[in-house]
């Protein structure tokens, strides 16, 4: 059989599947594309407003939120992050850069039992603190760790 057929028959009933799923209303094309998500506090312009905008202000620091990023990223478009918490019914992880344009980089919602874990990259400005921000049991926590960049990554 034609190689171009096999991908071609592949593509389309795997499109005829989504349709059916669509038309049954076991799927929602607003839940495919994205969830909803806090428009103000990704465009707040400072860490406290962000905060206060995702309902995270007050937030206790804690040792059980860990944070692993470089101490010097030599190109601040690209920073490797991992974040761990170890906090019992953590529902979501928030990543801010104080010093970013806006300080709300990522939020990460978790489903029941999924490991608190999350590993991205982000973009930094300039030299900045990096605010891991748990969420578990009603409850707030954080943990900062400092991240010298040497090339800026957000327009610089």
């Amino acid at each position: 059989m034609n190689q171009l057929r096999r991908t071609f028959l592949k593509n389309t009933g795997a499109a005829g599947t989504i349709a059916v799923a669509i038309a049954a209303g076991l799927l929602k094309p607003g839940q495919v594309l994205a969830a909803e998500w806090n428009k103000a506090a990704f465009n707040a312009t400072t860490t406290d407003e962000a905060m206060k905008l995702v309902s995270v202000a007050g937030a206790a620091e804690s040792k059980d939120v860990q944070i692993k990023a470089p101490d010097i990223a030599e190109n601040g478009a690209v920073v490797p992050v991992e974040i761990t918490s170890k906090i019992p019914g953590t529902t979501s992880i928030m990543i801010f850069v104080d010093k970013n344009q806006n300080p709300l980089v990522t939020d990460f919602t978790l489903s029941n039992g999924a490991e608190p874990y999350i590993s991205t990259r982000i973009k930094m400005a300039s030299t900045s603190h990096v605010r891991a921000v748990i969420k578990a049991g009603g409850k707030a926590y954080f943990a900062t760790k400092e991240v010298k960049v040497t090339i800026g990554g957000c327009g610089g």
